[in-house]
Parts: structure tokens; sequence; C-alpha cells
């Protein structure tokens, strides 16, 4: 556990195992492992800024061929953007290679990074001054149609699953990324996906809806008998980016006793949508008084987008997170809402889910 003057955070999303994957080395593992300069995330920053853990995204990007430009992170584009697909083949290796990537940053960490499978291993890494990784994926490009890779992937640590990222795949259609823009894009779920809902309530999968534009958040609404959870979402309210929630949606989460993810990237923090670093953490405060407004003090949390979007200079990277403590501090937020928002109600909402 970090230091008792510290509050510790459990964390909704990061993208810190498609930024090690793409190094294409085998300094991976020793570059999360004893830092490297060009990550927002990695054990170093995490120990100083007190990050105990999260969900770790796994992200297939679409390749360079199809592309139309060079995609650099798994959320930062701009205002219309829609990309491409990719294939199943091609998605498998990716995630494969990536749960590989994972479990070798546990072997080669010395109990210093664990994979964890429940609230009680989150608890204990906790307790234990051990960074807690939950296998997340965000996009099921790698799911087949009779779901025999989903129970493997259950069965290697498999506990949060995003059906779609912001393109369409044969389980829905994502958001796209615009600002102004409601998040009413498109067609919802397939016959393929609402199944897939299904599966995932079988085996006790979180089921990320931060992607999913309106449409397809009314299928899992009505599907799912789990806890309603964007990991990394804003409200719209404030920034009309297509990839944040209405209130309609913020009040269809709190019945379910879910839970949003403040998300730190600055083009969904801004009204405008831009990618200014200057932005104030103030701004992410403001989120989180109007989700508080929406969902109640057991309904908000954080979900980073570390290494996977711009941050704010004030924040920076995971390093920088006692940063945000402070400004929580100086809105008014007492310690116990604080730590509600930074680390209790991601373990109670999967508590909820898994348990």
């Amino acid at each position: 556990m970090p230091s008792p003057r510290r509050i510790p955070f459990v964390d909704g999303h990061n993208d810190a195992l498609l930024r090690l994957h793409r190094r294409a080395g085998t300094d991976a593992v020793t570059a999360f492992l004893d830092g490297d300069a060009k990550g927002q995330l990695d054990l170093p920053k995490a120990r100083a800024g007190g990050f105990a853990g999260g969900l770790f995204a796994i992200f297939v990007p679409s390749t360079e061929k199809k592309a139309a430009f060079n995609q650099t992170t798994s959320s930062d584009f701009g205002t219309t953007f829609e990309p491409p697909g990719v294939d199943i083949a091609e998605a498998q290796r990716t995630v494969f290679a990536m749960v590989s990537l994972l479990y070798r940053i546990e072997a080669q960490s010395q109990g210093r990074v664990r994979v964890c499978l429940s609230v009680g291993d989150i608890e204990h890494c906790m307790k234990h001054d051990a960074l807690a990784a939950v296998l997340h994926i965000e996009g099921a490009e790698a799911i087949d149609a009779k779901f025999e890779v989903l129970d493997v992937l259950h069965a290697a640590g498999l506990r949060s699953l995003g059906p779609v990222w912001s393109r369409p795949n044969a389980f829905g259609h994502g958001v796209p990324f615009r600002c102004p823009s409601s998040p009413d894009t498109g067609p919802g779920l397939t016959d393929l996906g609402k199944a897939l809902i299904e599966a995932c309530n079988g085996l006790k999968i979180l089921i990320d809806l931060s992607h999913l534009n309106e449409r397809g958040f009314w299928d899992v609404a009505q599907i799912s008998n789990a806890p309603l959870v964007a990991t990394h979402s804003n409200a719209h309210a404030i920034s009309p980016h297509s990839r944040n929630l209405t209130d309609r949606q913020l009040d269809a989460i709190k019945e379910s006793k879910g839970l949003v993810g403040v998300n730190f990237a600055t083009s969904f923090l801004r009204p405008d949508g831009g990618r200014d670093q200057n932005t104030p953490l103030d701004l992410i405060v403001r989120h989180v008084d109007h989700l508080l407004e929406r969902l109640g003090e057991d309904g908000v949390g954080f979900g980073s987008d570390f290494d996977g979007a711009q941050m704010p200079a004030e924040l920076g990277n995971a390093a920088g997170l006692q940063n945000l403590v402070q400004a929580l501090r100086r809105r008014g937020f007492d310690r116990k809402l604080i730590e509600k928002l930074c680390f209790r109600n991601w373990l109670g909402v999967l508590r909820r889910t898994w348990d």
C-alpha cells in the first residue's frame, strides 16, 4: 500500500501494454519495470504517484497499411476520425502477444507486479505493495463467433471486455471520435454482439461501455444483468464529445449500481474537444462534480487513459496523480469521498460484477 499520506488509485483504463508491445523488442519488460521516459505509466511512475493498479487494456490497432494516418495511440485522434477494422487472425496474434507481455512483466517483477483475477487479489496487492494488473480487452475483434477464444482468455485472466473500440466490428458499432456530437451515431449491437453480452455475464466478465455508441449502450442496458460500467468516459453535458455520456445514460448507470471512470484525456475533458496540455485539473474536477450529481458517491472513479491520450500538464503522467488529489481537496472533498473516487468505488463495482 502506498504511504498513508497518499491516497492510492485503482484505475479503470490504461494503454501501457500497447505502448510496450510497439517497442517490438526484448526490452519492453525492462522498460515497464525500470521506467521509461517516453511512457506515462510504468512501475516507478506508478509508485511515485500512488497508482496501485487497475485495468490494463489490450487494444489491437488498425494496421498502417489500412490506415490513412500514423496511428499513435488508442484514443487521441481528430474530431471526425473513423478508423478501419482489423481481421480476426491479426487481432488474435496481437491480443495473445499482449497477454504474454503482461505475464512476462509479472514473472520478472520479483513480486512487484501481479495479474489479478479477483477483488481479493487486488486488495492483497495493495496491502503488500505490489502493482495490481487486471486484463482488459478494448474491442472484441479477437473473439470468434463460438466464443471459444473468450473461454480461453477468461481462463488466462481476462476479467473486463469492451465489445467495440471506436470502429465497427462483428459485435457492434463503436462511437467515432467527433466533437461536438451526440453519442447516437449509428446502429447498436449485432445479434452476435448481444450473444457476447450474455456470454460475458455468464463468465462474470465486466462489460465496458466506453466506446459503444448510444444505441449499443442501450442494447447492453437491456440485456446485461451486471452493473453498467464505462471504464474511461466523461460527462457529455460538459464536453459534448461523442465519446462522452449523456445524463440519461448516467441515470441508467446509477440505476444499475454501476460506475463511470473519469477520463483524463484533454479531448474528452474540454468543451471544445481540443488536445491541449494546458487543460487545468479543475476541469477533471468539474466532470467529477457532474458525475457525482447524477451517479452518487458510489458511482464515480477514474479511468486515466495513460499511454493512450494527451494528459493535462499539471498531471503529466502517473507520477502526478497526487496533484489530482490536491485539486479534489481544494474543491472541498473530504478524505472519505476522495478514497471512494480513487479506489474504493472501483473495488465495489468489481466485486458486484465478479462475485
